[in-house]
């Protein structure tokens, strides 16, 4: 089959067996053709709550399966590849947030939404990378323990001097490799070009840009944008996608090595296997996981 007949495959079937597909940005372009909802995380599970569809297809990586799960319960939320992960969600368990608790018991305790359900039980919020900042605002403690990436929690901590943030030694291994040097060769290469950053790279990187933000916060800073050459400095996916729809601008990596594995697992026929019944994973989480991780999302909910 060719791309273009599964493609169409997947929009009959998902049309005939009450599905709509969620697809992350970082995964590949012929994915986000069939999808229904694309964006970031969260995004996605909020588009999934408010949808018709009685299924649901995460195109991406576990916890995002599993946050459109507790905002969805009465639906069935498929992983479209079971071996996709994140490797900053798996760093820290619950029994090391416990550890981490006695040591500052003071501290509200702040958790990244690219974190699991099971570690979401043991936080007070959950943030994302658009809205960290306004909520660790709004959170009525001064003192805050952020997990687990600490290049997000430093950026967030610097547009709130007047709080004390500790961090956990985590992190995207993908944007915290990135350097002074590889922006350095970028700008070199690309003298005009604007540099367009996400928080999870390295405070010294995040420092060197012209606009820091979440992916879909880039994504729609270089539509709008006069300028006409970016430098990106996230997940490769998102220079093709931005060139798919801004083919009058110019787009380039930040580096090669900011490619995310977990995220490129992910084929268009696995989609298509999910429909057909005979791939990927239906998630389901633990009642008191739930209750849990539940909690801690609407907590962020309700701070805005």
């Amino acid at each position: 089959m060719t791309i273009k007949e599964i493609q169409e495959e997947i929009i009959k079937l998902k049309k005939e067996k009450d599905f709509c597909v969620l697809a992350h940005a970082y995964v590949g372009q012929e994915i986000l053709e069939v999808a229904d909802y694309i964006g970031d995380s969260f995004g996605l599970s909020v588009e999934a709550s408010k949808d018709e569809h009685k299924n649901v297809i995460m195109c991406g990586v576990r916890f995002m399966a599993e946050t459109c799960k507790i905002l969805s319960p009465e639906k069935k939320v498929y992983l479209a590849n079971p071996v996709a992960g994140c490797p900053m969600a798996e760093q820290m368990d619950l029994e090391a947030l416990e550890a981490f608790k006695e040591m500052y018991p003071d501290h509200a305790v702040v958790a990244y939404i690219n974190t699991t359900s099971e570690l979401k039980t043991g936080c007070d919020v959950c943030v994302t990378s658009a809205s960290a900042v306004k909520i660790c605002k709004a959170l009525d403690n001064d003192k805050i323990l952020f997990i687990p990436d600490p290049n997000l929690g430093d950026y967030v901590s610097k547009q709130i001097p007047e709080k004390e943030f500790v961090f956990f030694r985590g992190g995207c291994p993908r944007h915290a490799v990135m350097t002074v040097n590889d922006v350095k060769k970028a700008k070199e290469l690309h003298p005009d070009a604007l540099f367009l950053v996400h928080p999870e790279c390295r405070p010294e990187v995040v420092a060197m840009a012209d606009y820091v933000g979440s992916t879909t916060g880039i994504m729609a800073y270089a539509k709008k944008s006069d300028a006409k050459e970016f430098i990106i400095g996230t997940e490769n996916s998102i220079v093709e996608h931005l060139q798919f729809d801004c083919p009058d601008k110019l787009f380039y990596p930040l580096s090669i090595n900011l490619t995310c594995m977990n995220m490129k697992v992910t084929t268009l026929v696995d989609v298509l296997n999910v429909l057909k019944g005979v791939g990927g994973e239906e998630i389901n989480l633990d009642e008191k996981v739930m209750e849990g991780a539940s909690r801690c999302i609407n907590r962020m909910i309700e701070l805005g």
